[in-house]
């Protein structure tokens, strides 16, 4: 099912402030998951937290990202795009506001846990509900744009938590925990007033609400027949459920997006507690300065992502995530040499990667939204990123462990080991999505459903220059 004014309309304002709206939450995550971090050091004072306390609360976050990426992207399919859309927001605002009194380690546990939840909700929410606004040769570009905002988020947060431990000590914290609670109003004030998907109305059946809501946010009139039609596609064929993201072809894809995820995060993770270590040798690596040295890594990776992003609707996504593989094996794999490695080859294996690993980076929220029906997409976004935790969680955990048994070297081969499973997933099961509507990209092969068609439609469309 295509609706021809959404996929072939020009990007406007509306598209624009969306996609901001939409990257605010991949924002917030990137700013609560590092805020954290940096506001630790004067909470583990103020309130005596033992190291195992410090790491229930640094864990718990990624708990709760996990369990609500697989249940609340299953409820998002249910309930709607728009709803849930601003409900995680408030949740967000609400939590940080009590993290600002928690005085209990277990209070700061479960507060952790619920903004992890809304995080983790918050992703099949936003990803979904852009995937079905944007048109067709936008659409990989401006999806890739809200993983980039994590980085920013993360980079934001280290220097926001240096200024203000720079200025009032590491008594602060609370503070620090508190500009999360504004960030996330000012985003959940930029979401109010969002229509919802026509895409997602029109597969419940609701063709009168799409038509509004496409009047309202492309000013654009869709005839109530067209949209009928539409809905009659989607009642019959795309009404599939949790069950289906692991049956059949369904199966291949959810392996695909959830695998490429993890095997893409898991090294990254890695690099980024590596990463402070490497930046230690310009001065960066000591005290509050450290923060510096680590929004600076996160302003690394951001590049890394820009070129990637013209490349995914320019060249294709499957090209871009087989390469970037490709490449993320070789600086990996140097530095698996271990500390005895010049400290410039080091820092240029760095930055290698961070410019490679973009391709998988910007892809991680795009092929899930295109693979899978509106049935299912929030469905399949959440499963993909809970997947992708695990390989958070084990990094996080383990990395340390490895580091002082087995050392940097065999720690940085073990994460070229990973991103080669990374490759031979997207070597064997990328499939080609760009240019094509999101019923084109969704269709199993056999299903009986018009793909050859449609994509003959929509090369006609382009050639033709609508």
């Amino acid at each position: 099912m295509t609706i021809r004014a959404v996929d072939e309309a020009p990007l406007n304002k509306f598209h624009r402030k969306l996609t901001w709206a939409c990257a605010g939450g991949p924002f917030l995550d990137g700013y609560l998951l590092s805020i954290i971090g940096v506001a630790l050091v004067g909470m583990s004072r103020e309130l005596n937290l033992s190291t195992g306390d410090e790491s229930l609360i640094g864990a718990a976050a990624l708990v709760g990202i996990f369990v609500g990426g697989l249940f609340f992207g299953a409820v998002t399919d249910k309930l709607g795009r728009e709803a849930m859309y601003t409900i995680d927001l408030a949740v967000l605002v609400g939590g940080s506001i009590l993290s600002v009194f928690a005085n209990e380690t277990w209070q700061l546990v479960v507060l952790r846990f619920v903004l992890g939840m809304a995080i983790g909700a918050d992703y099949p929410i936003a990803t979904s509900l852009l995937a079905e606004w944007v048109p067709n040769k936008h659409r990989g570009r401006l999806l890739g744009i809200l993983i980039l905002a994590w980085y920013v988020g993360a980079a934001a947060a280290y220097v926001i938590g240096y200024a203000m431990a720079e200025i009032g000590g590491t008594g602060t914290w609370r503070w620090m925990l508190a500009s999360g609670a504004v960030l996330s109003a000012v985003i959940l004030l930029l979401r109010i007033g969002t229509p919802e998907s026509p895409l997602w109305l029109v597969n419940k059946g609701r063709t009168a609400d799409a038509q509004k809501a496409i009047k309202k946010a492309l000013d654009r009139t869709v005839s109530i027949d067209d949209l009928l039609a539409a809905s009659a596609d989607e009642q019959a064929v795309e009404q599939s459920g949790f069950r289906d993201l692991f049956q059949g072809a369904y199966l291949r894809r959810t392996l695909f997006c959830g695998l490429f995820y993890m095997c893409q995060i898991t090294p990254m993770f890695a690099l980024y507690t590596f990463g402070p270590t490497i930046l230690g040798s310009f001065g960066l690596g000591e005290g509050n300065a450290g923060n510096l040295g680590s929004a600076l890594i996160s302003v690394v990776f951001v590049l890394g992502c820009i070129p990637a992003l013209r490349l995914v609707d320019r060249v294709g996504r499957r090209p871009v995530i087989v390469w970037s593989f490709a490449l993320m094996v070789v600086p990996l794999a140097v530095l698996g040499g271990g500390s005895a490695l010049p400290v410039a080859v080091v820092i240029a294996c760095f930055c290698a990667y961070a410019l490679f690993s973009g391709g998988p980076t910007v892809l991680e929220w795009t092929y899930p939204n295109e693979l899978f029906p509106t049935s299912i997409r929030a469905t399949a976004g959440g499963v993909a990123t809970s997947i992708s935790r695990i390989g958070a969680a084990a990094g996080t955990y383990l990395l340390p462990i490895s580091l002082d048994r087995l050392g940097i070297g065999t720690t940085m081969l073990i994460g070229a080991g990973i991103t080669v499973l990374g490759w031979l997933v997207s070597f064997a099961w990328a499939e080609e999505t760009r240019g094509r509507t999101l019923a084109e990209t969704s269709a199993l092969p056999g299903s009986g459903r018009s793909v050859a068609a449609g994509g003959e439609r929509s090369a006609a469309l382009r050639k033709s220059g609508l």
